[in-house]
């Protein structure tokens, strides 16, 4: 009987070894501080080079849901066949936004996050034959601030290094948007922008994503609910809007019900919103890249 159960717990941790592998950490071997910035990685074995996803979690860009926005969507990604890599990047953290210490310290703030991402996204493009992925098919997903992280990684015009760092295709999934409208969620402007930057107009115009997308923006695809009490659904709609006046090729999905924060969770949300996940591999499948 112990050896059975020995065994069952050998099989178990193989069996999660086989969806994630070690983290990698960003930044080491370079100049910039940054050694809680990992990616992990949860490759999918296709036989061939396949679609890649960068994962962002959102968390106001104070925290990171790693668990439902996080892990949980890269194994999902994975069990339908493509490789996910769950971002941890840098964000304003906990104590800093209860005591608003960034009034007398820089901390985490804008570019950080952003730099993460572009570093993430080249970092793959470098190591894409070790991972079994296309590194003309790397993409994003992010959800709330995770989803803005996302959107600004597309819209290279203010950020450079495209040809690097430039996503094949972004999914937004109840992101917050705006900096600038009424509708901004402000608990991530703040973080984002910092104590000072988030009332200098020009900061927040800068990272409103309504107003820089650009004519050659890669495919979007992009979700949220009516019923969203944390990040107002006008968010979504006036990035729909701007795609639309630039021609970019995009979905946009806005469910009545599920409120926000509910991930790949087959639990959180409500039946209607947790539809997106189909609807996103249909669309993932339609792309001619």
């Amino acid at each position: 009987m112990i050896m059975f159960y020995r065994l069952t717990i050998i099989l178990i941790c193989c069996s999660l070894q086989a969806f994630a592998q070690s983290p990698v950490r960003l930044w080491d071997g370079t100049e910039t501080r940054a050694k809680g910035v990992k990616l992990t990685p949860y490759t999918a074995d296709t036989g061939k080079p396949g679609t890649a996803v960068v994962v962002c979690p959102g968390g106001s860009y104070s925290w990171l849901d790693m668990k439902t926005e996080g892990h949980d969507v890269a194994r999902w990604l994975q069990a339908n066949g493509i490789s996910a890599f769950v971002l941890k990047y840098r964000v304003q953290g906990i104590v800093p936004y209860i005591t608003h210490s960034r009034l007398l310290f820089r901390g985490h703030q804008h570019p950080d996050a952003i730099n993460d991402l572009q570093r993430a996204i080249v970092y793959l493009r470098e190591h894409a034959e070790e991972y079994g992925i296309d590194r003309h098919r790397i993409g994003v997903m992010g959800f709330s601030a995770g989803g803005h992280l996302a959107m600004l990684s597309a819209e290279h015009g203010a950020w450079g290094k495209w040809e690097e760092a430039g996503p094949a295709f972004v999914a937004a999934i109840y992101p917050a948007v705006s900096m600038s409208h009424p509708c901004t969620h402000k608990r991530s402007r703040r973080a984002l922008l910092g104590e000072y930057g988030k009332r200098l107009k020009k900061m927040r115009d800068l990272l409103s994503l309504e107003k820089h997308v650009p004519k050659n923006c890669p495919p979007v695809f992009l979700v949220n609910c009516k019923d969203d009490k944390v990040v107002k659904y006008h968010n979504s709609e006036l990035l729909d809007s701007a795609l639309t006046a630039q021609g970019i090729e995009h979905r946009y999905i806005q469910y009545r019900t599920g409120g926000h924060g509910f991930g790949a969770s087959e639990t959180k949300g409500t039946a209607e919103c947790r539809a997106w996940k189909n609807e996103f591999l249909t669309w993932i499948k339609s792309l001619a890249l």
